[in-house]
């Protein structure tokens, strides 16, 4: 890949072995195994075998570093600075209807001594479409070989608008259908695809001019925060103060959309 460096070459390897068995089971997703993780929260055999092989080739690439999963939570490290935080099926719904809007992401944290972070380098790789989004702090953004910026769009009305909606026993549905009244009248179109790591990377390539959405975890945005912000756009929570990369409420889009969308919504 253009310009990656050794980091970058580790984190991409990683997700693209994970991703060939996980290739398979979507050929065969009506037989997979599934169980039930929570109300409407499915988790597939495919999900635990993808980030245990991510966990493995991580690890044994950077022996010392801690590991957040969405299926595992925490496992502490002996480097203290640095943290992998990973999706290992970011779209799981999707997967199990054999939707291919899915995606493996993995973005890497940098913990200061006085106790900041910051994401210092991402991945996202949908295998179906065979794009990979990736990124390292202070040296863009990348679709493959090709360098992607965010969209020039100042005009909020002529503006697409990606977000994400509360499944069966998540909290938020009336503020969500608030949020979409609210966005939809000052809109081009507002568009639910069902992968939140894939929703920042559009933001990135400029397929979309923003995305917002609440309730979300650090796995969902961690590599799509470095995305979008290398790639020329704002990522901010909605209300005024607030860290976008613990997911609780977040709000990517080029300079121009943002400061228009972020009014709305915190009216909403």
């Amino acid at each position: 890949m253009a310009l990656a460096s050794a980091l970058l070459q580790v984190m991409t390897d990683a997700v693209r072995k994970t991703a060939r068995p996980m290739l398979r089971d979507f050929g065969e997703v009506a037989h997979l195994q599934v169980s039930r993780k929570g109300p409407g929260d499915f988790v597939t055999a495919a999900d635990i075998k993808a980030e245990d092989t991510l966990y493995e080739l991580l690890m044994k690439a950077r022996p010392g570093y801690g590991f957040l999963g969405e299926e595992r939570g925490m496992v502490e490290g002996t480097d203290k600075s640095h943290t992998w935080i990973v999706d290992p099926i970011d779209g799981t719904t999707n997967f199990m209807h054999a939707m291919p809007h899915f995606a493996i992401t993995v973005g890497l944290e940098r913990r200061a001594p006085d106790g900041t972070s910051e994401i210092v380098a991402g991945v996202t790789y949908n295998p179906v479409m065979n794009e990979m989004f990736w990124a390292e702090k202070g040296k863009g953004c990348y679709l493959n070989d090709a360098r992607i910026r965010v969209a020039g769009r100042k005009d909020l009305s002529e503006s697409l608008i990606a977000t994400g909606l509360p499944f069966i026993g998540k909290t938020g549905h009336a503020q969500s259908i608030k949020d979409i009244h609210a966005v939809g009248q000052r809109v081009a179109g507002i568009r639910r695809l069902g992968s939140a790591a894939l929703d920042f990377a559009w933001v990135a390539a400029g397929r979309f001019d923003a995305y917002y959405e609440r309730n979300l975890n650090p796995w969902d945005v961690a590599a799509g925060i470095l995305f979008v912000t290398e790639a020329g756009g704002v990522v901010t929570t909605i209300d005024a103060d607030g860290d976008p990369k613990n997911g609780k409420q977040i709000l990517a889009a080029n300079t121009d959309v943002h400061g228009q969308l972020r009014k709305i919504l915190q009216a909403a």
